[in-house]
């Protein structure tokens, strides 16, 4: 029961995510930044699929998946498409090793100390799957500002 669930939250975040490049309807506005905003989407996605492939891929599935942190916020303007299919193989990536997990795994201590106390592996993964949904709507708001610039706001953005 909690594996379905954790997998319909991930599949149904990261295929949001997906929906949501598609919906720039310039595609180089995926990487802009402006003003206070600091992350632009391509960032925050590379970071999504950094975090995830590192955290559920490489700890829990033993996939060999290196992690290039620094490159999830520096690169730039990679394509829409692969983007997007990065994120379709992290969806698959998390989907999978998600299946596999025993509920001995899942109830056990999370196998690295990563928010600065020890874990459950169940613990964990709706952490990162709250993560997700944090960036997912950073990514959101990113897109209506860059398309529609005249937006006001009344509050400072917080990301």
């Amino acid at each position: 029961m909690l594996k379905d669930t954790l997998k319909r939250l991930y599949i149904r975040d990261l295929t949001k995510l997906i929906q949501e490049l598609l919906l720039y309807k310039e595609e180089e506005h995926i990487w802009s930044i402006q003003g206070e905003i600091l992350n632009s989407a391509g960032n925050l996605c590379l970071h999504l699929i950094g975090n995830l492939n590192a955290y559920v891929g490489a700890e829990l599935g033993n996939t060999g998946y290196i992690r290039n942190r620094a490159g999830e916020f520096s690169l730039k303007n990679i394509s829409r498409n692969k983007l997007i299919t990065e994120l379709k193989n992290t969806v698959s990536m998390v989907e999978e090793v998600i299946e596999n997990l025993s509920d001995e795994q899942l109830n056990s201590e999370y196998p690295q100390i990563v928010l600065n106390e020890k874990t459950s592996t169940t613990y964990f993964l709706v952490h990162l799957a709250m993560h997700l949904s944090y960036h997912l709507g950073q990514v959101n708001y990113h897109r209506r500002l860059v398309q529609h610039p005249g937006l006001k706001r009344k509050a400072p953005l917080l990301f």
